[in-house]
């Protein structure tokens, strides 16, 4: 979106950021303006990719992924393919949540959920540990004090 937001679209998307199940009728009688108003700037939101994707967030422990991985991974070569190789690859590891291309000591950090360090083993031996890796540190979570994917729109 090339625009800046206004205080509407702000207010449209803190209110869909907590709960995008909300009906448009809602979301107009909430930010005080008409139906077709909201859904034109809520379509707009999808079009222009200010909203990516409409998703359910799952608790992990409710599904059985008692752990959470922070692996640092240092690549062993830093060649034109290898880096868009690796995420590439990456992408393909249904444990990985996340991949973060980072400037600093280590080229990638990738959140990975796992049923338990068994399984978090096997995908560093058997998926990471095949790709062009010099190495992989681990941070493994055992407390999750901040979990939000809402982002502070209330700047002006």
């Amino acid at each position: 979106m090339s625009e800046p937001l206004d205080d509407l679209d702000r207010r449209i998307l803190e209110l869909l950021q907590e709960d995008v199940t909300l009906p448009v009728a809602d979301i107009a009688e909430r930010v005080a303006s008409s139906k077709s108003v909201v859904w034109r700037r809520v379509q707009g939101f999808v079009d222009n990719g200010v909203i990516d994707r409409r998703v359910a967030v799952l608790n992990p422990k409710k599904v059985g992924y008692n752990v959470m991985v922070f692996a640092l991974v240092k690549m062993s070569r830093h060649s034109a393919n290898a880096l868009p190789k690796f995420v590439e690859s990456v992408k393909a590891i249904p444990q990985v949540l996340e991949c973060h291309t980072t400037l600093g000591h280590v080229d990638f950090v990738l959140k990975i959920a796992a049923s338990s360090i068994e399984e978090y083993r096997e995908v560093v031996w058997n998926r990471l540990s095949q790709l062009e890796v010099q190495e992989i540190s681990s941070l493994i979570s055992f407390e999750q004090s901040v979990n939000s994917t809402r982002l502070p729109l209330g700047r002006g």
